[in-house]
This record gives C-alpha cells, structure tokens and sequence, in this order.
C-alpha cells in the first residue's frame, strides 16, 4: 500500500464522495483505513449498570484503500502514486506532477 499514515487523502467513491482529510490509523492486514472526517458513524452504548445512562457518540469507520487517492495539495485534486530510486533510496512520487514525496 503506498498511502502512510499522516497523509492527505481524497475519498473517490462511496457516501462521502470528495471528501478530504488526514490518514489516522492504517489496517495492513484488511487493506482498510480511517480517514478524519469521512465515514462518520454513530455508535450506541447501553447502560453498564443501575442508574447509568445510554449513550450515542460518533466515530470514523474505516475505509477500503481502493477507495481512496492521494491528495495533491499544491494542484487541488487527487493523484496515483508510484515508487522510484533516487540517491540509492526508494522514494514516493506523484504520477500527476512527477514530484516526491517526503
């Protein structure tokens, strides 16, 4: 998977179409990702004892990889990646704009 953690990605299918925002915790294992601010759900919690109340929060659920593209922030729009050698170490790149990332 070429997207890291702390990157700025694109939502490009699904509810929240167009959507951007920052990667905070990468599933490897699942090819899934959490995003800020998209997928939002709500999530119930039942009492845990007398006198306790419910309660109602939201969350980011995780998103499928395929789902999602690398945001440009210079060029405002969404881009692949790719992987290339430079000075002996690999480094990553915007196949839109051929510039590196990190």
């Amino acid at each position: 998977m070429k997207i890291k953690t702390g990157d700025t990605v694109m939502v490009i299918a699904g509810k929240d179409k167009g959507k951007t925002g920052k990667v905070l915790f990468i599933d490897h294992a699942n090819k899934k990702l959490v995003v800020e601010g998209a997928n939002i759900v709500t999530k119930h919690k039942k009492p845990q004892g007398p006198g306790m109340t419910g309660d109602r929060y939201t969350m980011e659920a995780p998103i499928d990889a395929s789902n999602v593209m690398y945001y440009d922030e210079k060029n405002k729009k969404a881009t692949r990646l790719g992987y290339r050698f430079e000075d002996g170490k690999k480094v990553r790149f915007m196949k839109s704009s051929d510039e590196t990332i990190n």
